[in-house]
């Protein structure tokens, strides 16, 4: 058994409190711009468009992700306490929300600088996993997203949330959504003639999956609890990414050449 004793504060900085959490989005962020930079982009147009499109995905995720999880996961709450929605520092993002909100950016910036919108999101789908990583570790370290209730060697215990042994789901998520996923990801980018828009379409379809599995190992939200049966919110809206990401795939596979980005 591990007791999960971690502080979700990192350091302090003249009384300001860093957290791990706004950590894995800074570290997140900065690795992904390095990997497509250096390892990635070979286009010397996107290459430069670059640096401007850092700017639309930061603001799509952080907008994306808390009117996500307003609308998602707490909606009564925010509209009897309307002017929490801009207290982000409080908590509560949304991974599916702030996947929209990428969309809606990239779309934006896209159509702006006359480009395929698939190019800028190929790139988010193969880097995004690290983010993810660093995020769901940080869930463990902070002891939220918690797991079900286990008897397993491996169960983790989560003082803040209560006395009871439980699995440690935000780990399973990290290695399945982060580690597991960037490998698939950079597996199917450098294959030859990969054709731009692939590693969109089966990002949405492989998370989906991977999600929906951890999902069976994880509390649900406790002002949502199940939707339906054994049907979590997370899961439902992931249910929601892998159909997307099949018509995506039968609409493109036929239509678009090989590319390289």
């Amino acid at each position: 058994m591990f007791t999960n004793n971690f502080d979700p504060v990192a350091f302090e900085l003249f009384s300001l409190s860093i957290r791990w959490y706004s950590l894995s989005y800074i570290f997140g962020l900065i690795l992904g711009w390095i990997y497509c930079k250096k390892i990635l982009i070979k286009d010397p147009i996107i290459l430069k468009l670059f640096e401007d499109y850092l700017s639309f995905l930061i603001i799509g995720i952080i907008v994306g992700g808390r009117i996500g999880y307003v609308i998602f996961y707490n909606l009564p709450y925010f509209i009897s306490n309307p002017l929490e929605i801009l207290m982000i520092w409080n908590g509560g993002m949304s991974f599916h929300g702030g996947m929209l909100g990428v969309i809606i950016s990239s779309y934006i910036f896209s159509k702006k600088n006359n480009q395929n919108i698939f190019i800028f999101l190929d790139l988010v789908a193969i880097t995004s996993p690290v983010g993810i990583f660093l995020g769901r570790v940080s869930n463990f370290i902070n002891g939220e997203l918690v797991g079900k209730l286990t008897n397993s060697n491996w169960g983790v215990l989560f003082p803040t949330y209560d006395d009871k042994l439980r699995h440690p789901s935000q780990l399973y998520e990290a290695f399945l959504e982060g580690i597991i996923l960037f490998i698939l990801m950079n597996f199917i980018f450098f294959i030859k003639n990969y054709k731009v828009g692939t590693c969109s379409y089966m990002f949405l379809i492989i998370y989906g999956c991977f999600r929906i599995s951890s999902e069976f190992f994880r509390e649900p939200d406790i002002q949502i609890g199940y939707l339906f049966g054994n049907i979590s919110m997370g899961m439902f809206l992931s249910a929601i990414m892998i159909i997307i990401g099949l018509i995506i795939y039968f609409k493109r596979n036929n239509e678009t050449k090989s590319q390289k980005i």
